[in-house]
């Protein structure tokens, strides 16, 4: 059997997968973020590593059969280690904002984007080096590694400094096209190769569990692999591994992924173009960073226990928004207008407003947020033939087909897609071990479901979705 670790922002997931690809077992460990300051979000290294822990030890009745394990993650966060491989300081995250002023700096440095294929933008991890170099010197002057948060897990458990190729292109480190550390990039950041992990494709195997781990955990010293960044690792899970077949995952963030055999790169409006986990693949991607996240922070200021409590009171009332609009620009937005200090923002509140109007309307500006992802990829030529739906967002029909009436066209829910990240990486797993062809094992799962946009309501969300668009230009000066 496969073992894949996910270690996300709001909890680490791992999955236990047979050879035939089925998933056997599953479990989840919840995190905490902290927010010390404005625009900042951060994590303490070690309560990931507790947490994988805990959620390898709840799957221990399979340990002995574990063949090989994977690892997936939230990307772009900076993990500072000293010279004993301990870190400094807690991790900076990916939605962290803070340093906006250090992608300036970095741009007009270096032409980041021919670099890299990627705008800076404050959540890569690069601009937050400078950050820490402007603000925490004593800190910066004490680095001697720089390891992205899944690879702080593989240290942990084998004692490798590694990564892989999808999650090191989120650094702003990596020359994406080259598949290799880009020496301009790491000179603007007052950092040499010597500061970075070895660089592994996902399915390579990087090292294996240390004898204490692997005793803790009831298995063999068995093989790691590079892994993958969440959304690459997301993508393997769902077989979207040739050009044309797309992912839109629903989590925390909600991201549009689309792969491609060559190295295309479209910086303009906010477009990423990284690695996937594959050699030799690359792949377009929108981000936006609130999607789920824009629920969970509504559920917790209106004191509801759970998303789901709020997803079931507004499909069973079926509210309209009453022409109320969402900006979810909670922690700034990156696809497409790179801008940190973007706000949330409601509009058109009444004394008529009920909490389920607040959550239609949040579901609805997630949808328009996304769509807005789906116009940058199109005018970038990237191809976006179908949309199969991945991460916990998956669970909601009523918000998937409401996000289908928004982009126009149909979204496909299949088998397996709410465990994703995980679930990709027990594949590059099985990839390692056994040498399999990437076609059989990166398959994709049998539809469940195909949510096709309903007509009736499409025109209706064009309109909305232009004062959507005008409302965000309105507002840019506040921002």
């Amino acid at each position: 059997m496969y073992l894949g670790i996910d270690l996300g922002t709001s909890a680490v997931k791992s999955v236990v997968m047979a050879p035939s690809g089925e998933v056997i077992d599953e479990s989840q460990v919840p995190l905490a973020i902290s927010r010390p300051g404005p625009l900042m979000s951060e994590q303490n290294p070690e309560d990931w590593w507790q947490a994988v822990n805990a959620s390898v030890l709840a799957l221990k009745r399979y340990s002995s059969a574990v063949a090989g394990i994977g690892l997936s993650g939230q990307m772009h966060g900076a993990v500072l280690l000293d010279k004993d491989a301990e870190p400094l300081r807690p991790a900076i995250l990916w939605n962290d904002g803070r340093s906006f002023a250090e992608c300036k700096v970095l741009e007009n440095t270096v032409d980041v984007p021919t670099l890299t294929g990627n705008r800076a933008m404050p959540g890569f991890t690069a601009p937050k080096l400078l950050w820490i170099q402007q603000h925490e010197l004593e800190t910066f002057s004490a680095i001697d590694c720089v390891l992205l948060p899944k690879d702080f897990i593989r240290l942990r458990m084998t004692g490798e400094l590694a990564t892989d190729m999808s999650d090191a292109s989120g650094t702003l480190w990596l020359n994406v096209q080259a598949r290799d550390w880009d020496d301009n990039m790491l000179t603007a950041s007052s950092l040499e190769r010597s500061h970075m992990p070895a660089l592994f494709e996902g399915s390579d195997v990087t090292g294996v569990l240390t004898q204490k781990v692997a005793s803790e955990w009831g298995m063999r010293r068995v093989p790691v692999v590079g892994g993958a960044g969440d959304q690459a690792a997301g993508a393997i899970g769902a077989g979207a591994i040739d050009p044309g077949i797309c992912t839109l995952s629903l989590g925390t963030s909600g991201v549009i992924f689309a792969p491609s055999s060559t190295y295309n790169p479209k910086p303009q409006d906010g477009v990423h173009t990284f690695c996937h986990a594959l050699p030799n693949t690359w792949h377009g991607m929108s981000v936006i960073l609130s999607a789920a996240g824009s629920l969970s922070w509504l559920a917790e200021i209106l004191n509801v226990p759970t998303v789901g409590d709020l997803l079931t009171e507004v499909e069973a009332f079926n509210a309209s928004t009453q022409d109320i609009l969402f900006l979810p620009y909670l922690s700034g937005e990156r696809t497409p207008h790179n801008n940190p200090n973007a706000t949330g923002v409601f509009i058109g509140l009444t004394t008529g407003s009920s909490r389920t109007h607040l959550t239609r309307a949040v579901l609805e500006g997630v949808a328009f947020a996304l769509k807005d992802g789906c116009i940058a990829l199109e005018h970038n030529a990237v191809r976006l033939d179908s949309l199969n739906v991945i991460g916990g967002g998956t669970q909601s029909l009523y918000w998937n087909q409401l996000i289908a009436d928004v982009l126009n066209r149909p979204l496909i829910l299949r088998e397996d897609a709410a465990i994703g990240p995980a679930l990709g990486a027990a594949r590059l797993a099985q990839l390692a071990v056994e040498g399999s062809a990437v076609s059989a094992v990166c398959t994709q799962a049998p539809v469940q479901r195909v949510l096709e946009p309903n007509e009736d309501h499409t025109s209706a969300f064009e309109e909305k979705f232009v004062l959507f668009r005008q409302l965000y230009g309105d507002l840019i000066d506040y921002f």
